[in-house]
């Protein structure tokens, strides 16, 4: 299987839902732009937050199969997705990629 290449490309905030909506919370995301984590066998890296990898799961281990091309040329490069995590109120954006060392 391939290692897969995850990195994080854009965080953003929704204060105005997170005001009308959210409990208040202490811990929210603390991924930073530019954060590197590396799936190997498609399995969650170390410290990856657990929602965030619900959503790259699927795709994480199709790339490590060797797979690619979702949704019939979405993508430039076949062997990457950009995924967002499901946090509706600080949505974290990853480019997930298969990854040669």
């Amino acid at each position: 299987m391939k290692k897969v290449k995850i990195t994080v490309i854009r965080k953003a905030r929704y204060d105005d839902l997170i005001e009308k909506y959210e409990n208040p919370i202490e811990h929210a995301c603390d991924m930073e732009i530019g954060e590197v984590y590396i799936s190997v066998d498609g399995q969650k890296p170390d410290g990856f937050c657990d929602s965030a990898w619900t959503s790259i799961e699927p795709f994480a281990k199709e790339l490590a199969r060797g797979g690619g091309n979702f949704y019939d040329g979405w993508m430039k490069n076949p062997h990457s997705a950009m995924i967002s995590c499901n946090d509706g109120f600080r949505p974290v954006t990853f480019l997930v990629e298969a990854w040669e060392e």
